[in-house]
Parts: structure tokens; C-alpha cells; sequence
């Protein structure tokens, strides 16, 4: 039996992965806290330890779980940019779930996307008082509106697909483009150029931080909308919030912070936020912040728990694995 100390833990993924980790020989032992280096050491004992995207796995982390002898990180997530992979290499095996749920992320942009253009949020806080006035409330037909799509992975091209069932005209960038595709690609220049909305659906990498920064922001059509729902640090976020109040970003609908971390995932509704730049961003009328929810679908976490159970289970029994960062 192998004992994994699983981070982070939210009643729904204990939920998940209770339903099946019977299938393998694996004990969870379930903690609330973020992995990173003040509780790392409850993984002593442990054989994996199974981790989030705003858990804080750096140097000091990664020597703690080799001196625990701990040879595996598991992430029950797609994204990897909070692993310090550089140090990593050859110490230990980093694993992920590449593709839990695409329709998930891309239907979650979409909703946002109609909610903020057809003011789907502000309409239910007026119903909610009793105000039935219509002022203020006019959006614009999809049909025929220009989309681009960053990044034309699998959520990048659901996200393509819902669109064409919208009737609009898709630009895509992907430094890496599909082959053989009808995807219509262009360089990112003329994304900004010539989409009335845009569309973040990449991981970051070094090369793609602050991908929406004041000079790309610049190049943008007045009014533009901008959708994040992959990783905060593809938007420099004060030159977001410059954009808003100039009013040359007519919207934003962000699932992702790129200062999240300690954050999302938590109640602080009776708490004092102390990062002015989010507060703000939050209290504009044209920006819909949700709290990195896109995933969450039963299927996506079926699909998570599954996977993650799958890709300990092949480290553990010395099968090839298919779902290594490195």
C-alpha cells in the first residue's frame, strides 16, 4: 500500500478520488494546506504527494520531499508553471493531467464572454432588488464578431468550435500551429489588429508572460474584450486595469490572477484583500472574476481523480509514463 499526502484538498476532490482509489493500492492522507515550505513536512512518511496549480513547489520544497525519499509530484491539474522544473530535473518525476476536461474550460469562457457581454450578472443583482430596468444593459450580436484564439491546444480548439456555432469569424496564434488544419492562423500582432474579442488559451512559458502587456494593448481595437481563463501571468494586470478605466479594453472576463496564489480558492469575505490592483479590477463594472472554476464539472473531476490515480499508479508499478513533465 502506498501512502500519498494529497495538498490543498477541497471536499470535492476528496469526493473524486474516494470513489476510486480503491482500484489501486493507495492511501490518501487528505490536508487543507497549500503545499510549499512550511508544510511540506507533513509529507514525511509518504511515498507521492499529490499537488495544485497555486501550490508553491521551489527549491527548498523539492530538497524536503527528496530528503523524505518521495520520488514523484503528481498535479491533478494541466498547468506546471508554479514547479520549479529546471531544479527538478533528475531529482524528481513531475506528473500531470494534460487534458481532464477541454469542454469544461472552453464552455466556462463562453459563459463568461455572453455574461459580460449581454450584462447577464448585472441584470440578476437588479432583478435580485426588484429594479427591471433595461438601461445600461445593451450588448451586441456575436454574429459576425471576430475572435482570437491564443493557443489552439485541446480547450483552444472547443473554444473555436463553440465560436463557429456563434457564427463568428476565428483568427488563431499558436507558435506551434495544428497540422492540416482549417484553422485560420495569424501572428499575434494581427490578433490584436483585428479581433473584437480575445481569447487566452496557452500555458504559460517564459517566452508568453505578460503576453497582454501596454504595448500589445495598444495595438487592440477600442473596446476589445479580453477573456483569460488559462494563466494569470499571461496578462500584466496593472496594465489591464490602465486599459479598463481608459476604456480601451471595453471588458474582461478572468478566471485566472496572475497573483492568485494565496488567494483564490478561499473565503475572504470578511477579510480586507490587500492587493489594489485585484480589488479594483473586481469592482469595475465591465470585469467578471470568477475564482479559477473553469475545470470544475463532474467530469472534469472524474477525469482528474482518474488520471492522477492512473499516473501514480504506473510510477509506482514501473510502467512508462505517459503523462511525465520530466
Amino acid at each position: 500500500m502506498h501512502k500519498i499526502s494529497f495538498y490543498n484538498t477541497k471536499g470535492y476532490d476528496k469526493i473524486s478520488f474516494d470513489k476510486r482509489k480503491s482500484q489501486y493500492q493507495i492511501e490518501i492522507e487528505y490536508y487543507k494546506n497549500k503545499l510549499n515550505e512550511k508544510t511540506v513536512k507533513l509529507a514525511e512518511g509518504s511515498d507521492a504527494v499529490v499537488a495544485f496549480v497555486n501550490d508553491t513547489i521551489n527549491e527548498k520544497v523539492i530538497d524536503k520531499l527528496c530528503e523524505y525519499g518521495i520520488g514523484v509530484i503528481a498535479m491533478r491539474c494541466a498547468g506546471f508553471n508554479n514547479v520549479d522544473l529546471a531544479y527538478a530535473k533528475d531529482k524528481i518525476k513531475v506528473l500531470r493531467v494534460p487534458a481532464y476536461s477541454p469542454y469544461s474550460v472552453a464552455e466556462h469562457t463562453m459563459g463568461l464572454l455572453l455574461s459580460l457581454n449581454r450584462k447577464l450578472y448585472r441584470a440578476y443583482n437588479r432583478t435580485r432588488e426588484f429594479n427591471f430596468s433595461l438601461n445600461g444593459l445593451t450588448g451586441f450580436d456575436l454574429r459576425g464578431k471576430t475572435v482570437g484564439v491564443v493557443g489552439t491546444g485541446n480547450i483552444g480548439r472547443v473554444f473555436i468550435n463553440i465560436c463557429k456555432g456563434f457564427q463568428m469569424n476565428v483568427l488563431a496564434y499558436d507558435p506551434y500551429p495544428v497540422k492540416d488544419s482549417d484553422i485560420h492562423y495569424v501572428d499575434f500582432q494581427e490578433i490584436c489588429e483585428k479581433s473584437d474579442i480575445i481569447s487566452l488559451h496557452c500555458p504559460l512559458v517564459k517566452e508568453n508572460y505578460h503576453l497582454v502587456n501596454e504595448e500589445t494593448i495598444a495595438k487592440m481595437k477600442k473596446g476589445v474584450f479580453i477573456l483569460n481563463t488559462s494563466r494569470g501571468g499571461l496578462i500584466d494586470s496593472e496594465a489591464l486595469l490602465k486599459g479598463l478605466i481608459s476604456q480601451k479594453i471595453g471588458a474582461a472576463g478572468l478566471d485566472v490572477y496572475e497573483d492568485e496564489t494565496d488567494i483564490f480558492y478561499e473565503d475572504y469575505s470578511g477579510k480586507i484583500i490587500e492587493d489594489g490592483v485585484l480589488t479594483r479590477l473586481i469592482s469595475l463594472p465591465n470585469v467578471f472574476v470568477t475564482s479559477h472554476q473553469a475545470f470544475l464539472t463532474n467530469e472534469a473531476l472524474a477525469n482528474i481523480a482518474e488520471s492522477t490515480l492512473e499516473n501514480l499508479s504506473d510510477y509506482f508499478e514501473g510502467r512508462p509514463l505517459k503523462n511525465l513533465v520530466q
